[in-house]
């Protein structure tokens, strides 16, 4: 007999990184599902706008992740004006892509800070009020870059590859609970912040109505392992199987090897000063402030 789906309508998500991208589609995604939804993000004129573009049941308040006192106060915000959170995304990210030797400290502790600690903090603020009331289901997005590892974007790589860690083991502390925890692995995302990245061989570039249409699916039928494509989980599963020397072999033979590496700056460039300046009180780094000065 077939699983029937959860029901979502009246539910209450909350989303981080809310304003753009996957946050939105996600967002926009829910509504359609009946739900309400707070997003936060850092930029909260444009998450006004965008709350204001979906609708009535969508509201926006500041959260710099990095924060979390400030994670604590979205959490706080959105559930006075929404009730109870069911669900909660942590969905903000950011991506600076060179060299590992040449990166600056800046950019890595940039990464750090919003990639991993901008999880942390989220899930350790919403699990609490999750197994308080005996329901929840966490969303950590992470990515396929978090299953391996590429060339030009290696400290994005070990970011995605803790929030994969950190996903699996809190699922596993909870797996006595009716608490749900899904990582979302997708593909590159035809976002801002993969502008200038070229398509690799048999996995081509996804939207990001994509990623939230499978992040309802795992809503609706929870799962933990959620790949966009799904096509992904048979490359991986294959992967994981095969030697270094293999797994290496294939990636080339996708370019996968190549796509954060063999990138068009020029195109990235806006969204390498955005990210720059997405941590308030974090310098930019000497490549961010060498940009700028070109600009």
């Amino acid at each position: 007999m077939a699983k029937q789906p959860r029901v979502l309508t009246g539910k209450v998500a909350a989303i981080t990184g809310g304003a753009r991208g996957i946050g939105k589609e996600t967002a926009r995604s829910f509504v359609r599902e009946g739900m309400k939804v707070a997003i936060g993000d850092l930029d909260l004129e444009l998450a006004k706008k965008t709350a204001l573009e979906l609708g009535p049941n969508v509201v926006a308040f500041p959260l710099n992740v990095i924060e979390r006192p400030s994670f604590k106060q979205f959490l706080d915000d959105a559930e006075e004006a929404l009730g109870p959170i069911d669900v909660l995304v942590n969905n903000a990210g950011i991506m600076q892509l060179g060299s590992f030797l040449e990166e600056d400290d800046a950019t890595t502790q940039r990464q750090i800070d919003i990639n991993v600690n901008g999880v942390l903090w989220g899930m350790k603020e919403i699990l609490p009020r999750f197994l308080q009331r005996g329901t929840g289901h966490l969303v950590n997005v992470a990515s396929t870059a978090g299953k391996g590892g590429f060339p030009g974007g290696a400290t994005y790589c070990g970011t995605k590859h803790f929030v994969v860690g950190v996903s699996e083991a809190v699922r596993a502390e909870v797996k006595d609970t009716p608490i749900e925890v899904s990582c979302v692995m997708p593909v590159v995302v035809k976002t801002e912040l993969a502008s200038g990245l070229q398509p690799t061989r048999g996995v081509k570039h996804i939207e990001p109505q994509d990623v939230a249409e499978e992040i309802v699916r795992a809503l609706h039928f929870p799962k933990f392992d959620v790949f966009v494509p799904r096509q992904v989980q048979a490359i991986t599963t294959v992967m994981n199987v095969l030697p270094r020397r293999g797994r290496e072999a294939i990636a080339t033979a996708l370019k996968a090897d190549k796509v954060l590496a063999q990138r068009d700056d020029a195109t990235r460039r806006a969204y390498e000063l955005r990210a720059s300046n997405s941590e308030p009180g974090l310098e930019p780094g000497a490549e961010t402030k060498q940009l700028t000065e070109s600009t």
